[in-house]
């Protein structure tokens, strides 16, 4: 038995199929068009290469999954025309429903290349201080309680609270927010995420099973699960089709008392150009999306894609370009807009931070002078200072300035401070000689194209969701630049993904639009996975069932265009292969059709669906 499985698998690759191919293309040419007289038809290869995969897998759905596919209309067919002698009809109809076969598994096929991605992350080995003394340890062995020390550069080991020293996080794995986060004894800290600078001691508060990271995977492995591979047409109506060919050949074989029109009728109704309708107009469509920029890896969320009414987007990177910029310098105290950036400047350039790498690109593009700095130092987070000019200059948040309590912020700089973080930038105090010189603000620019890219979706008929990790504010700010209504904030990964349970629930048809590795779960929990492909994580990528290859945020507009255009194709397609069939089956009942010619009828009904497929790749972004 085991060996009988073995060549049924062997049978079923793709090579096999393109074997049989080459048997059938044989048989015309030798047999049919130069009437030579062989040995044997090569039409058997392609009943051996391809039929018999299809009668095998037919017959085990019908009597273990007592499920009838449209494999065993194929079949009947098949074995009806051997039994008259008709091996090229054989040998055809086979090979077109393998072809199908084919063409759907590549418009489904996935990658879990993410998933594996997102496991390497997860730290093994620890830092354990036990009566003071360091120990390295596997992760899998930390118990609750534990202290824990993280260098600068390395991942967090578990999820913890900080109880020595501070420190700013690298967050983007958990929350999608570009800025790093300052971090003191008592703030929570999760495992994977990144300790940029300060060494810190952290409780253990999760065991490593329970921890953020080994949540996050969880929630994609669960996701994928729930996702069925697309089913075909023909296989849906297989419950019908079958009984009714066999009525119907039964029949007309009994009254006009002629086997070969029953054998016609079973040929003809086989539903091969109807398992072509929806593959190759999926394939077409994948087609047309790559040469316009949208890779598109599930026939099933294309096809989704077209009755969405809900999308989901994540905010950095997706509805902004997720890079930090200098949006806004407020000097006081007489000092001018060129002398507090590049004050600011001469101290950040000695920091790997992102703001001081955003000031300093600033200073690169203005005509500011250039001072230098010395005697750099860093608190983690806090900020920075030097001496610059001969003055002590610090740049960082209000405490870190207002350490030692000899300045105090005029009253102008507390309320410019409320203004920027009501728009949800970050904000950089900078201080030199004892008096505040100014405030340089920070924040990530919204995408040109996203509002123009919300309204059209508006008017499609898709509502526009936000889910983001950024604090109310900021994300308010974004969404009302963008034109969003529905805000979700301060989400962690599975907060993202319950928020896309809930509006599913709600019998919303949704896709998820995101770029980072937090999103991942969202993008695999949705009905429709979108990543931004250009800048967006590689796990971010592999998790979606659809991939925008550049920051254009408009290619979602033309990706719901082209889903829209390729259920129509389908139909099209449907409508073309059914009218074909019930003309053929009148034929065949006449007696202008032979098993021969019925299945060249079906080359004619597979040709017209190819045909019409292919006029997707004339649709223009």
């Amino acid at each position: 038995m085991k060996i009988f499985v073995r060549i049924m698998g062997v049978l079923a690759t793709k090579q096999s199929k393109f074997i049989g191919g080459l048997g059938l293309l044989c048989s015309f040419v030798l047999i049919k068009l130069l009437k030579y007289e062989l040995c044997f038809d090569p039409a058997w290869i392609t009943i051996l290469c391809c039929g018999v995969p299809i009668l095998y897998g037919s017959l085990r759905k019908l009597i273990v999954m007592k499920q009838i596919k449209a494999g065993l209309l194929i079949s009947m067919a098949m074995l009806a025309s051997i039994i008259r002698g008709h091996l090229f009809a054989a040998g055809e109809v086979v090979f077109l429903m393998a072809m199908g076969g084919l063409l759907e598994d590549f418009s489904i096929a996935r990658t879990q290349k993410g998933l594996s991605s997102l496991i390497k992350m997860v730290p093994t080995v620890a830092r354990r201080l036990v009566n003071g003394v360091e120990e390295e340890c596997p992760v899998a062995t930390l118990q609750i309680g534990d202290i824990l020390r993280v260098l600068p550069g390395e991942a967090f080991p578990a999820d913890g609270v900080v109880c020595s020293g501070s420190t700013t996080v690298n967050q983007a794995i958990m929350t999608g927010e570009s800025l790093p986060v300052d971090k003191a004894v008592g703030d929570d800290v999760f495992c994977g995420t990144i300790n940029c600078y300060g060494a810190v001691d952290i409780k253990v508060r999760k065991e490593t099973n329970d921890s953020s990271l080994q949540k996050l995977i969880q929630l994609v492995r669960e996701a994928e699960s729930k996702k069925a591979p697309m089913q075909g047409l023909a296989d849906k109506w297989a419950s019908w089709l079958v009984p009714a060919a066999l009525l119907l050949a039964v029949i007309v074989g009994l009254i006009t008392n002629d086997l070969d029109k029953a054998v016609t009728i079973l040929v003809v109704f086989c539903p091969c150009s109807l398992a072509l309708a929806t593959p190759i107009s999926i394939v077409a469509a994948i087609g047309q999306g790559t040469r316009n920029g949208v890779l598109i890896k599930s026939g099933e969320a294309l096809e989704a894609m077209a009755h969405v009414d809900v999308m989901a987007f994540d905010k950095t990177g997706t509805l902004t370009n997720g890079d930090l910029v200098v949006c806004d310098i407020y000097p006081v105290d007489g000092c001018s807009e060129s002398e507090l950036l590049d004050v600011a400047a001469a101290v950040e350039v000695f920091s790997e931070h992102p703001i001081a790498k955003a000031i300093c690109a600033r200073k690169e593009d203005s005509l500011a002078k250039s001072s230098s700095a010395e005697n750099f130092r860093m608190t983690p987070g806090g900020g920075v200072e030097a001496i610059v000019n001969g003055n002590v200059v610090r740049c960082g948040n209000e405490k870190f300035v207002l350490e030692g309590g000899e300045l105090a912020l005029p009253q102008a700089v507390v309320e410019k401070l409320d203004s920027f973080r009501a728009q949800g930038k970050a904000t950089l105090v900078i201080a030199s000689a004892n008096r505040i010189l100014g405030v340089i603000a920070l924040s990530d620019t919204v995408r040109s194209e996203a509002a123009e890219s919300i309204v059209a979706l508006s008017k499609m008929g898709i509502r526009s969701v936000l889910l983001t990790g950024d604090n109310h504010k900021a994300a308010q700010f974004v969404a009302e630049k963008v034109g969003i209504i529905e805000v979700f904030s301060q989400l962690l990964p599975e907060d993202k993904v319950q928020q896309i349970l809930d509006l599913q629930a709600e019998k919303h048809i949704v896709a998820m639009c995101g770029d980072g590795v937090n999103d991942a779960p969202s993008i695999k929990a949705a009905n429709v996975g979108v990543a931004m492909g250009s800048f967006g994580s590689d796990i971010a990528i592999e998790a979606a069932d659809i991939a925008l290859m550049s920051d254009k945020l408009s290619l979602a507009v033309y990706l719901r265009r082209l889903a829209k255009a390729t259920i129509r194709t389908i139909r099209t397609n449907i409508i073309i292969s059914m009218s074909v069939n019930v003309v053929a089956i009148i034929c065949s009942i006449y007696g202008l059709l032979n098993p021969v010619t019925g299945a060249l009828v079906h080359n004619v009904s597979s040709l017209l669906v190819v045909i019409n497929a292919a006029l997707l790749y004339d649709r223009e972004s």
